[in-house]
């Protein structure tokens, strides 16, 4: 181990062709025990080495960040005996000893008024707030300060080590040479260092020293700017333009993927409060030019981005952004991104191979794609998979097992857009026959449902809606909840919850929902617009008998015919009931809630 420190490499002159190391007196140094390396020149190439001031290494922690280097003795001193180079006979020209300098050995302490004045904390303190000197302290500078040419007792003991930190006074007229143990081809040799390479590794600024001035605090981080959030960006002109010049230098294809679909969004909220105008319109088609351009490059050229090509099969197969519908071409794009294992464009790309959109149809290829998204971790192939799988589709053979596993990972993850497999799976629990694929267990079955209908999903709200009806499934009788399915299966327009709301308004619920039959008629009406052929055949029964409307027999006859020929057997019944009493009119009566749930209920 060298000298020089524990486990650092012995000094390169000797190898470099430079000067050799500077001879020293006294017996060889210890195991285990080194000079003095300053952290600075770790980083910078300089190296100030300082023998027989300390034991082991001597670590300038503030000069790594600041680029200034003062030494804080650390450990005993060194052993009797192993001293620099003595001072020339009669000392250094101009340059009288200190005081109470006997040769060479051990120096007096210093005076008291400098064993005090250095304090590690407030130097610290120091560095980073930029305060002044303690109060009621000399001007000796402690460790941490930038100020001029450092006194050369400060730095290291030109005579021998001491105890202390310092060793005495400096000398008048300035600084002296340098002392023993300074190489002229070191950062020694010049005690006035200049800032450390390690500055500019953390890219920070010069720290202030401790003769800089308390009030400048007040000027510091006094430049305010508000904080964007990115998530939530303005949309601006301005905004835009800024984003445009910023993102020219970042070489990252997502954030230009990022900035791309900024644009889009931009194009539809800048200028809403006046779409007609000329110049809205103009500068709105600009942007959707710009980031089409921006969508094009990244999906076609050079590393192509997977995410971009999926968008843009996007636009060619819905006609977004002002694009021709071309299915041919959203398929090869599907494909392009589906090669880079791209999760959704794998499940695109199956289902165009299912329908035969851009492609010709193929459910062996379809399949393929289908198993390599849900592997990808696709949710909606998962569920995909695990129906083909169930009911042996697409030329697949029947694998419940396989199936129910599919299902159960696309259940785990199941969201707005995917609460399919909670459904699925939760039939499979409610079929008492399912051949030991799940456990039979009608309440698991409700929790599934339940789940899927809070995401949104519409068959289990109509199903949570019967359930609760009608007492089924272990679910007791609770028109509250059994109403509020309805109503939200209703709001996103489901016939059959409209119609079953129709029946709620027709009986009423007491302390729930008010008996009203204009509101009947009119949930009713709503239902049959979309052709339901059971709301056609109520919306006739509601005409015929007066039932929120005036009795028209004519309208009533009407919708029984709608009804008909869509194979409604009540309806197709009731006209021939119509047609055999010609002009009569038979005597209808008003369903109640106990004959609501009955299949023989002459409305519903």
């Amino acid at each position: 181990m060298s000298g020089r420190g524990r486990g650092l490499p012995p000094h390169p002159y000797p190898r470099q062709g430079g000067p050799p190391p500077q001879q020293q007196w006294g017996p060889p140094p210890q195991q285990g025990r080194g000079g003095y390396y300053d952290n600075a020149s770790i980083y910078s190439g300089r190296s100030s080495q300082f023998d027989g001031s300390s034991h082991g290494h001597d670590t300038d922690a503030s000069s790594i960040r600041s680029g200034d280097s003062r030494r804080v003795p650390m450990g005993p001193p060194p052993p009797a005996g192993y001293m620099q180079r003595p001072p020339p006979p009669g000392g250094y020209p101009g340059y009288p000893p200190p005081q109470g300098y006997a040769g060479p050995g051990r120096h007096p302490p210093p005076p008291q008024q400098y064993q005090q004045e250095y304090n590690p904390l407030y130097t610290a303190a120091t560095d980073v707030l930029g305060l002044g000197p303690p109060p009621g302290q000399g001007p000796f500078p402690g460790p941490g300060t930038s100020q001029g040419p450092i006194p050369h007792s400060v730095s290291a003991p030109p005579y021998g080590p001491g105890p202390g930190f310092g060793q005495g006074p400096p000398p008048p007229g300035g600084p002296p040479p340098p002392g023993p143990g300074l190489s002229p081809y070191s950062a020694g040799g010049n005690l006035q260092r200049g800032p450390s390479s390690a500055s500019s590794i953390y890219h920070q600024e010069r720290r202030p020293g401790m003769d800089r001035a308390p009030e400048t605090l007040s000027t510091l981080n006094t430049r305010k700017s508000k904080a964007i959030d990115v998530r939530d960006p303005p949309y601006t002109k301005e905004y835009v333009e800024d984003y445009r010049t910023r993102i020219k230098a970042d070489p990252d294809p997502e954030a230009h993927f990022a900035y791309a679909k900024y644009l889009i969004e931009a194009a539809k909220r800048i200028g809403s409060e006046n779409p007609e105008d000329r110049q809205v319109r103009k500068y709105r088609d600009g942007l959707i030019t710009e980031s089409l351009k921006v969508i094009r490059r990244l999906a076609t050229q050079g590393e192509t981005f997977a995410d971009a090509q999926f968008f843009l099969a996007n636009c060619h197969g819905t006609g977004m952004l002002g694009l021709q519908v071309d299915h041919e071409r959203a398929y090869h794009l599907y494909l392009q991104a589906a090669k880079q294992n791209h999760p959704a464009a794998c499940y695109r790309v199956a289902v165009c191979n299912e329908i035969g959109a851009g492609t010709k149809k193929d459910q062996v290829r379809a399949f393929t794609f289908f198993r390599k998204a849900a592997s990808l971790g696709d949710t909606a192939a998962m569920y995909k998979l695990g129906t083909i799988l169930l009911k042996g589709l697409s030329g697949q053979q029947p694998n419940a097992r396989e199936a129910v596993q599919w299902l159960k990972r696309a259940a785990e993850q199941a969201d707005e857009e995917n609460p399919h497999a909670l459904y699925l799976l939760a039939t499979q629990h409610e079929r008492p026959d399912n051949e030991a694929m799940v456990i039979h267990d009608v309440t698991y079955a409700i929790e599934l449902y339940t789940r899927a209908g809070q995401l949104g999903h519409v068959p289990s709200q109509l199903k949570l809606g019967v359930c609760y009806e009608q007492g089924l499934l272990g679910c007791p009788v609770d028109p509250r909840k059994s109403i509020a399915w309805y109503s939200k299966a209703a709001e996103k327009g489901d016939p059959e919850a409209e119609l079953s709301l129709s029946g709620w308004y027709l009986t009423g619920a007491e302390g729930i929902l008010k008996q009203s039959d204009s509101e009947a008629y009119l949930w009713a009406r709503k239902a049959a617009n979309r052709a339901w052929p059971r709301a056609e055949y109520a919306v006739g029964y509601y005409a015929e008998v007066g039932i929120g409307v005036q009795q028209d027999m004519e309208l009533a006859k009407r919708w029984y015919m709608r009804a008909a020929a869509q194979g409604n057997k009540r309806a197709m019944a009731r006209l021939t009931e119509l047609k055999r009493l010609g002009n009569k009119r038979s005597a209808a009566a008003r369903p109640t809630r106990q004959q609501a749930g009955d299949e023989n209920c002459v409305i519903m």
